[in-house]
């Protein structure tokens, strides 16, 4: 039995993966962390869509790739952060900056899944769970 220990890992994994083979889209497994996390893909211009694809099971999520006249990648960098082994929690008072706020700090918090700088505005700390610039 071959199950995903770190779905969040293999979400990233594959965008990246797809990004450096040039590839117009990517299909991951479904969930609705990945689907928060695509629509702030989306909304701070990193990925150009996404739509949800029902296969019978628990559906795919298609993300569109971004690329620049000259075919780089609209990501840089994807880190993950917090693992399923080492948890990493921060307060409001603590919120990274990624790149000196170039890039996003992505976050589950008790209120939803966020960026940093959202999180920032509102006040409220949670679980970082990946860096992208």
């Amino acid at each position: 039995m071959s199950g995903i220990t770190d779905p969040v890992a293999d979400y990233l994994a594959r965008i990246r993966n797809a990004q450096s083979a040039g590839h117009r889209f990517t299909d991951v497994p479904a969930s609705r962390l990945k689907r928060a996390i695509s629509q702030i893909l989306v909304d701070k211009g990193y990925v150009g869509r996404f739509i949800n694809i029902a296969d019978g099971k628990q559906g795919l999520l298609r993300i569109y790739l971004k690329y620049d006249r000259k075919g780089r990648g609209a990501i840089v960098e994807m880190r993950r952060i917090s693992t399923p082994g080492l948890r990493h929690f921060v307060r409001a008072t603590h919120l990274p900056r990624v790149k000196s706020g170039l890039g996003i700090a992505i976050l589950s918090t008790s209120r939803g899944v966020m960026t940093d700088k959202e999180a920032r505005k509102i006040n409220v700390g949670g679980e970082v769970l990946a860096h992208v610039f």
